[in-house]
């Protein structure tokens, strides 16, 4: 693995995403280390996911992408503590629970469809480079591109997350399976990757609701484009 990059599986928790047969896999082909997105659960299956994850010895999550909704103090301490979790990223114009409002300085801000309110992105850590929407946004809101672009050359760029962009060929694959944006069906479609590497951090994780299975595949792939 080169010095500059590393590409982090991701175990997301979207409704197409089987984050059960996820953690089996971790143990199938000793993955020892992930980006997280526990988003889409709430409390109790969030703590089921929390004491599968126990049983996989010596991991590391160096990425979570936090659901602001209802997550306690107790879980940001957890990753913290237990997995080495280095960066925490959260939808922009949010306004965080007070659970999380302590940790504003050590959270990225992740960009969305709409400008951000400048002032309020400077309580954060920085910027949260979400690749597939800075690409969508650049036909669909020209003036939110340019006000990202100029953030991400001015702020601290922590972490990211990288999905696939949506091939037309796939279209009608894509409508058969109902799977949009975090599923991939072909590899070229990370190839619009290459043009962001001036923005990408060290971590890159892959918010892919494919198995871990296929998302080995991509990370070998998206290695050759960066060479990494």
């Amino acid at each position: 693995m080169g010095s500059n990059h590393e590409i982090l599986l991701g175990l997301t928790t979207t409704p197409k995403s089987d984050w059960l047969g996820k953690v089996e896999e971790m143990k199938k082909f000793g993955i020892k280390k992930i980006a997280l997105f526990p988003t889409f659960l709430k409390i109790n299956d969030r703590k089921e996911l929390y004491r599968l994850l126990e049983d996989i010895e010596g991991l590391e999550i160096p990425h979570v992408h936090l659901r602001h909704q209802d997550m306690e103090f107790w879980e940001v301490e957890l990753f913290k503590n237990k997995y080495k979790t280095q960066y925490f990223n959260i939808h922009p114009n949010i306004k965080l629970n007070a659970r999380l409002e302590q940790y504003a300085g050590e959270i990225y801000v992740e960009n969305m469809f709409c400008e951000f309110e400048v002032e309020n992105l400077k309580r954060f850590a920085g910027i949260c480079l979400d690749t597939e929407h800075l690409n969508r946004v650049e036909k669909i809101a020209p003036k939110t591109h340019a006000q990202t672009i100029e953030l991400l050359n001015t702020l601290k760029i922590g972490c990211c997350h990288i999905s696939p962009k949506r091939k037309l060929k796939n279209i009608i694959k894509r409508v058969f399976l109902n799977a949009w944006r975090h599923y991939f069906l072909s590899l070229d479609e990370f190839d619009y990757i290459g043009q962001y590497r001036q923005y990408l951090p060290y971590y890159i994780s892959l918010e892919l609701e494919n198995s871990f299975e296929e998302q080995l595949e991509t990370k070998k792939y998206l290695e050759n484009i960066l060479s990494i």
